[in-house]
């Protein structure tokens, strides 16, 4: 853990910069392994497993990264030249460099949200109407958490009344689910119930829950086996992988429940800043472990140099935005002093 009194600076970029646990490095090393094309590799079959039953899903296939399990899920969900409709700043449009028009071949159409949580009137009314010369809409995307809307959720209740009019319009429904995680611990809904809202969804395992690598593409089995298919077009099967799901399957067991540390400790850096800069931070906004921070008049990347230099280690979103990341190498007491600096900076 990293704590105010560390020479190693407080990292709070993002919930990605964890590394492994000694707990973790040792279930890596003991792994039982085999070749995971042939579908011979134990350990990975048991971690995509798991996750499909956590969500009451039939089927998972394990990815080596987040966006190859979006990209996978979008190729097999949808037809090339069919359109997504998402939020405007989803990390389907904002963070994933147009894989979406060269893997999956579809184009966006985006919906302003509320901190990145979809309306379903508002979507509803920037659908195409479904005749020609109109682009085919092939599918609903959302994301849980929202990475740009500072982690907001949208909950069971928003999934389903989303899923309706996808379902409405004969639409699939697809799930950026890189911290659903972070959602469910938020709001303790039934992950089974969340799951069996999406026709097929993603989550990762690098970002909150500290393992190295991989993600999850969840849904039917028949979807699946075309992610799969999709999985090894984009260069992503691999071999002896149990190693890496040795790791994801030590989160699941040590690195769940524990969310809810970084949940308050992104409370109380919220509470801390805010009490000594009333205008860089809303309190009420710090839903899950992302904390978004006003500068002010003074440029963020000037902030983030400045926090630099105290060794606390922050990102840029914006000319005067910064977002604050909390995660499990950083504890309560690194928490209040990097809430400490960042308020000296910004005074």
């Amino acid at each position: 853990m990293t704590t105010s009194t560390s020479s190693v600076p407080i990292d709070l970029r993002s919930d990605t910069v964890t590394r492994p646990t000694a707990g973790m490095r040792q279930a890596m090393a003991a792994a039982e392994v085999g070749d995971d094309v042939y579908g011979e590799d134990p350990t990975v079959r048991a971690l995509e497993e798991r996750v499909a039953a956590w969500f009451g899903r039939e089927a998972a296939v394990l990815t080596p990264s987040g966006i190859m399990a979006t990209q996978v899920l979008l190729r097999a969900l949808t037809r090339p030249g069919t359109e997504v409709v998402c939020e405007s700043d989803a990390h389907l449009v904002a963070y994933e460099a147009g894989a979406a028009a060269i893997n999956a071949q579809v184009q966006f159409r985006t919906v302003d949200g509320d901190r990145g949580r979809l309306d379903p009137q508002r979507v509803a009314a920037a659908l195409r109407p479904a005749a020609f010369p109109y682009t085919e809409v092939a599918a609903l995307s959302v994301e849980e958490t929202t990475n740009r809307g500072g982690g907001a959720v949208h909950g069971l209740e928003g999934l389903r009344a989303l899923r309706s009019l996808a379902d409405d319009r004969g639409l699939v429904f697809h799930g950026d689910g890189a911290r659903l995680w972070h959602a469910l611990v938020a709001t303790g809904d039934d992950p089974i119930a969340v799951g069996r809202t999406f026709t097929a969804f993603s989550v990762c395992l690098s970002k909150g829950l500290g393992a190295p690598v991989g993600s999850l593409a969840i849904g039917d089995a028949e979807v699946v086996a075309e992610a799969r298919i999709w999985r090894r077009r984009f260069g992503g099967a691999m071999r002896q992988s149990g190693v890496l799901a040795a790791a994801g399957l030590y989160a699941l067991d040590h690195h769940v429940d524990r969310l809810a540390e970084d949940h308050a400790n992104a409370a109380a850096l919220g509470e801390r800043i805010a009490a000594d800069v009333p205008d860089a931070v809303d309190p009420g906004s710090v839903t899950t472990n992302m904390v978004y921070v006003d500068t002010g008049s003074r440029p963020a990347p000037e902030v983030v140099d400045a926090l630099a230099v105290d060794g606390i280690l922050v990102g840029a979103m914006g000319p005067y935005l910064l977002r604050l990341v909390t995660h499990l190498d950083v504890d309560a007491a690194a928490v209040q002093h990097a809430a400490e600096r960042v308020a000296a900076a910004l005074r």
